[in-house]
């Protein structure tokens, strides 16, 4: 593969953090392609079948194995994880891939074991998604990374505060190693984006910055506009809100590896920050009435956000809403579930019966997401702002 420096700098930066080889690092311009990618060689290898995924996610998690012609199998899963509960995993059938998803950063390795467990045992792959952990992956006891293949997003919201860009590992050791020789070839060939993405993400924060003094009314429709000119590029687009991706699968550009590469400088300072709060959080709500909190947050990693759960969806939509007022800006993920909500269903098979996810939505209704970027400061006043709601 013949990778620019600037590619070669943040595979190895990648594989510093996690203890693996650079050469088994490959970069994507957006992480979901990246997964789109895997999908579609596990189709041609594989043929077609399943991927056992949640509905506790983002749209764009699920788009790429929509596009790859596979179906995705929504799983119970896991309170105290917010990823797919193993003991209720349904691993019958033509299941290709199983997707171990860090929900706002938990990263539960034993959790994360059971599922990979599962999943080679149905003859699937097991698929890493650190979009909200980038850096962090799950390893067995003896420290080897558990995923078949792992994808890590550098996207808006994410922990880096880029927009663009993201990182796929492929695991050297997995026994699947003809559809991941087939993953590897397709990643390495891949295109690279070009100035228009580049202009789209120099444009990014001044076209923020205008969203965000003026009127919401106002600012909807000019993103909309914006995007339907090709003159802004969205966290999610509407055809990703109807099952598709809008662009072919690109490697980054120089620019946006440089943007990546910068905001890697500025990652430990971060979560440090993240597991302040996080601690910060788990102490002041242990003993909270009304609010309940996923046991792995308790591991002191550098969550994005810091999921509670609450008595129902009013309690938390005010939670949040006064957060914001606070000054402490935050939002619910994933409410609605396939956040920010997709636009067909039945594109999505969504199933109309829910008897076996239960816990997946009791999360959803009743979540609330809290910020973690300021440390235990900011966390000690989001949990007044908790208390005094759930208290009214």
């Amino acid at each position: 593969m013949a990778r620019s420096q600037q590619e070669a700098s943040i595979a190895q930066i990648m594989a510093s953090r996690t203890g693996t080889d650079p050469a088994d690092w490959f970069l994507v311009f957006k992480a979901r392609y990246g997964m789109q990618v895997a999908f579609e060689e596990i189709y041609a290898e594989m043929g077609p079948g399943e991927v056992a995924t949640q509905l506790l996610t983002c749209c764009t998690a699920v788009d790429p194995v929509l596009v790859a012609g596979l179906v995705p199998r929504y799983c119970e899963v896991s309170f105290d994880t917010a990823m797919i509960d193993s003991e209720a995993l349904d691993a019958s059938g033509e299941l290709r891939a199983v997707v171990a998803q860090h929900t706002y950063g938990i990263v539960d390795d034993a959790a994360t074991a059971r599922l990979a467990q599962r999943a080679h045992d149905a003859g699937a792959l097991l698929v890493e998604d650190c979009a909200h952990c980038v850096g962090r992956m799950a390893k067995s006891e003896s420290g080897e990374p558990l995923a078949d293949i792992s994808f890590h997003s550098f996207g808006i919201e994410k922990m880096l505060h880029t927009l663009l860009g993201g990182a796929v590992w492929v695991n050297p050791a997995s026994p699947f190693s003809a559809v991941l020789r087939r993953v590897r070839d397709r990643l390495s060939a891949l295109p690279v984006s070009g100035a228009r993405l580049d202009m789209l993400e120099r444009l990014f924060v001044n076209e923020c910055r205008v969203f965000n003094h003026v009127p919401r009314p106002v600012a909807r429709g000019l993103r909309h506009g914006l995007a339907a000119l090709g003159l802004f590029e969205p966290a999610v687009s509407t055809a990703e809100q109807r099952g598709e991706l809008s662009y072919a699968p690109m490697r980054p550009s120089d620019h946006v590896c440089e943007q990546a590469r910068a905001a890697f400088d500025r990652l430990d300072g971060d979560e440090c920050l993240r597991i302040e709060a996080t601690r910060a959080y788990c102490r002041l709500f242990a003993d909270m009435p009304g609010v309940e909190v996923p046991a792995s947050t308790r591991l002191g990693q550098p969550l994005l956000k810091f999921p509670i759960v609450v008595r129902d969806t009013a309690t938390a939509d005010r939670i949040i809403e006064e957060c914001c007022a606070a000054g402490h800006y935050t939002s619910c993920w994933y409410r609605p579930e396939l956040g920010p909500g997709v636009l067909d269903e039945s594109a999505y098979h969504v199933p109309s019966d829910r008897s076996n996810l239960a816990v997946c939505d009791r999360m959803v209704a009743c979540l609330a997401t809290l910020p973690t970027n300021e440390g235990a400061a900011q966390a000690t006043e989001v949990a007044e702002v908790v208390r005094h709601v759930v208290s009214s």
